[in-house]
Order: structure tokens, then sequence, then C-alpha cells
């Protein structure tokens, strides 16, 4: 799902450059509009974007959805931000001081505030930020530019610290979003910016499209980010009935398979044997570890529970599936808590940070966790066999039953054990799992 972010500079209200924007907007097929400066603020009323519902916002910041998608909650924390949850994603679009630096460096720290304030949710952090991310992001003629301050850049830095960010146009070409004439000298600024939660940088695609400020039907002096973002969005409700039909029959509308219910419970295998990513853990990973207790977090049946047993462990198991009989335990402080092909039938990045929340919160302090998932590769080649269709960062498995897979790499495993405050083992050892992608993470002991 194609998101724009873009300073119009007070454009829209003008047919000319609106009339741009659309036939710009249809040309990408762009779903979601992220607008800064969009109208002059005495313009009460926001003008109408063809193809587009407006979503939220004022002449500061602004929101548009195209028309066939369900509009999304929009919020302003402050007159500088505004807050857009797109199912499990939230967006905060910025528009900082255009002014003074002490001011920007004052707003990135309440952003860092409202980051962390999102306990990990996966997070969009885009607009226009007004600054120079590093020296030779902003130039005066052909200098440096003395406009950003290193108090604003540190406060920039910590707020992709805490909140795992990563500036993903970082590195592309063409690098300046912005350009202008000033006092005879050229001033030139990558100062429209993207930054994204690490473990999201797999799977979206921001690129900068320099045509909405100097092509041949340009309509703003700013460059446009394109953000491609692995997101399925719910359909609108046809506004020509009575009532929707999912008030009706208590489901979503058959096309929609975004309104099904996920049934991840429908993935459990049913095995008498345990898997071989249990026996993996008490051949070689329990006696290097000193694992003596063991909590199997979405154990599904409990084959596994019932092989760690027989291994001598103290182990018990969890799944929120009441059918399988697992309840949550009362204990907790377990040596070792294993999540085996659990994130991958997860169908959000937000889902699985969750799990990994959850399952953490039963490991003592400086405990681990082993974690196991579906490959990449494996997923794909089972997608293209059986059909599956695209949905968000995976597939729908089977639609009829709400079942969902995604194969996720070692990589993306780290980075989401990071955002729910884990960290991967020194010098874990290595299991012979073929074909499965696995970490062993810590809990940190404070």
């Amino acid at each position: 799902m194609l998101l724009a972010s873009v300073n119009l500079n007070k454009r829209l209200g003008a047919s000319g450059a609106r009339s741009n924007l659309a036939a710009w907007l249809r040309e990408h097929g762009v779903k979601i509009v992220l607008a800064q400066e969009p109208f002059k603020p005495a313009e009460r009323t926001p003008p109408t974007l063809g193809g587009f519902v407006f979503a939220g916002g004022d002449g500061h910041l602004a929101a548009w959805i195209s028309e066939d998608l369900a509009p999304p909650a929009v919020s302003a924390p402050a007159p500088w931000v505004q807050r857009v949850e797109l199912e499990w994603l939230v967006v905060l679009q910025v528009h900082l001081d255009a002014y003074d630096g002490a001011s920007r460096a004052a707003q990135l720290a309440e952003l860092a505030a409202m980051a962390t304030a999102e306990k990990g949710r996966p997070l969009l952090v885009c607009g226009d930020f007004n600054l120079a991310p590093r020296p030779e992001d902003g130039l005066f003629g052909e200098g440096t530019s003395t406009f950003t301050t290193e108090a604003e850049r540190r406060a920039l830095q910590q707020l992709t610290q805490v909140a795992n960010l990563v500036d993903a146009t970082a590195e592309q070409v063409p690098v300046f979003t912005f350009e202008r004439v000033f006092n005879g000298q050229p001033s030139r600024f990558r100062c429209d910016l993207a930054l994204l939660s690490g473990h999201l940088t797999g799977t979206t695609t921001v690129t900068v499209d320099s045509s909405a400020r100097s092509g041949p039907a340009a309509f703003t002096d700013h460059s446009a980010l394109l953000i491609d973002l692995p997101l399925s969005l719910q359909a609108a409700e046809p506004d020509d009935v009575l009532f929707a039909l999912s008030e009706l029959t208590g489901d979503g509308p058959a096309a929609d398979p975004t309104r099904r219910e996920y049934q991840p419970h429908k993935t459990a295998m049913s095995r008498q044997a345990p898997s071989s990513a249990s026996r993996a853990v008490t051949e070689h990973l329990t006696g290097p570890l000193g694992i003596k207790s063991i909590l199997d977090h979405g154990c599904g049946r409990g084959a596994d529970v019932a092989h760690y047993r027989l291994a001598g462990l103290a182990a018990e198991g969890f799944d929120p599936h009441d059918d399988f009989g697992w309840p949550r335990p009362e204990q907790s402080g377990f040596d070792l808590v294993t999540s085996m092909f659990v994130l991958n039938v997860l169908p959000d990045p937000w889902q699985r940070i969750q799990a990994l929340k959850d399952a953490a919160s039963f490991a003592r302090p400086g405990g681990h966790l082993m974690v196991v998932t579906r490959s990449p590769e494996e997923i794909t080649k089972a997608a293209a066999d059986g059909g599956w269709s695209v949905h968000h960062d995976g597939f729908w498995s089977s639609q009829s039953k709400g079942t969902f897979q995604r194969g996720i790499a070692l990589d993306e495993i780290t980075a989401l054990a990071r955002q729910a405050g884990l960290l991967p083992t020194e010098a874990a050892p290595v299991l012979p799992l073929p074909g499965v992608c696995h970490v062993v993470l810590t809990k940190p002991a404070a």
C-alpha cells in the first residue's frame, strides 16, 4: 500500500496545483496522502481531492485516504504532529518549526517521548523536519549550511535510538528534497524524512520523487516521499446501504478477507512425537546454558512440553487457544522460554512484538528465549505452490480458516526482539535445524 508524504506549501487551495497533485497521485497509485502545510489555515474547509476522502487535520497537517478504504483514526497530539493509525502501524506525521533550532530540538525530544509511549509498536515518523540530519544534508552555496544546530542533530539521534528508527532515505540519490535561492545562493536540504522501525526496513520501500517540485506538472517546491508499506487496509463500507453487512451477519464482507478473524491456532499440527526443534533444545542447548526450567509459549497441544518433562526439565506450557488445555501459568522465572513457529503465524509485526514481550515476561532476568520460525524461502515456495493471496507482509494460507503465514529470517527475528527489549545471546550454541530460522535471546538482568 503506497503512502505519500509531501509538504504542499499551502498550495492545495489553487485549482492548478490541486489538479496536478491529483494526476500525480493517480499515476503512482497512492492510497494515503499525508500533507504538511496543505492549505492556508484561514481556509477552514479542506479542499476536495478527487478519489480521496479527507481523514482529518488542518492547514498545518492533514491526511486523505483513498475513497475505497475505511478512514483511519487520526488525532493531533500537538499542533506540529499528527498521529494516524493504519492497522498495526502508527504514523506520526510532523512539520517541525521552520524558524527556530531550539524549538525543533524541543519538538524532537517531545517526539521521542511520544514514540516511547507507543511501547514498541511499529512506527513511521515522516514529514518536513526543517533540518539537515547530517552536515552534508544541508548546503548553502557550495559550503555546509549552519542552519541546523548540533543540538538538533543530537535530539534527532536520540529519537532514532530510543525508538529503534532508521532514516530510510539517508543513502539515496537525489539527496536534497528542497532547494531555494536565498540571498543569491542556492540553499539545498534533505529535510523531508521517513524514519522507520528497523524491523520494517526489509519489507518497506521508501523513495524520493522530485517530480513533485521539478517536473513539468510540479505542484509544490518539496520532493515527495513515496512509502510502500506492507499493509492490507480494510475496504470502506458502501454508503448506499442502510446497514453494514457485518451488522446483519456478524461477519465481514466475503469479498474482503482483511475483515476475517485471524485464527492462528488452526495452524497447530497434531503431533504425537516432539518437534525436531524441541529435540535440538534438549540435546544442544539446555546443557551449555544450564537450563533447569522451561516454558513452551504457544505450545499448541503440548507434545513438546511432554518431551521436556521426559528430559528431566521442570516444564510448563501455555497456549492462548483455550481448547488446547494449556492455560496461562501463574508462575514465572523460567530459565528458558521457547517460541516455536509462533511468530510466523501472527499477521503483523505488532502482534509478533507483543508475543515476544509476553513470552519474555515468563523468563527470569538473565534468562533466555529460543525463537524458531519458518524460513522466507519455505513460505515463498508454499505460497507460490498453493496460490496464497498476499496479506500485510505475508500471505493468507487459508482465507476460509483465517490462517496466515510469513517466513521470518534470522535478522528480522533479532530486530523484532530488540523492539521487545531482548538481546541476542552471546556465544549461543548453533542448533542443527536445517530449513528453519532460529535465534537464542537473552532477557536483560536489569
